[in-house]
């Protein structure tokens, strides 16, 4: 076994995830798949209070893991949404360096 990349880009981890869980994946469908997403979730909010920083980033792993789990049975290139999304700036002011107010939600 090779040890894993660390440079990843968002469409290598798309396919990589794909390739391991697609088939279960589409089985499960959006809602199952989405109710387990949640409950990652869940876990990584109970990791945010504690101080196992080992399982904290456990837990982020398996947050981003089942986001792009859920976006493989949707459909949704995620490389591509961000891109569009993010790549100009903040979606709210526009700017690389976001300067909306605290109060908004960019």
């Amino acid at each position: 076994m090779t040890s894993p990349s660390k440079d990843l880009s968002i469409a290598d981890l798309q396919q990589h995830i794909h390739r391991m869980y697609y088939d279960k994946d589409v089985a499960r469908g959006v809602d199952g798949t989405f109710m387990w997403l949640m409950e990652e979730v869940g876990e990584l909010a109970s990791a945010l209070r504690g101080d196992d920083r080992e399982n904290l980033a456990e837990e982020f792993a398996d947050v981003i893991a089942w986001l792009f789990t859920i976006a493989n049975v949707a459909d949704i290139d995620l490389a591509d949404a961000l891109a569009k999304k993010y790549g100009n700036g903040c979606p709210g002011c526009g700017r690389f360096q976001c300067e909306c107010s605290l109060s908004e939600k960019p």
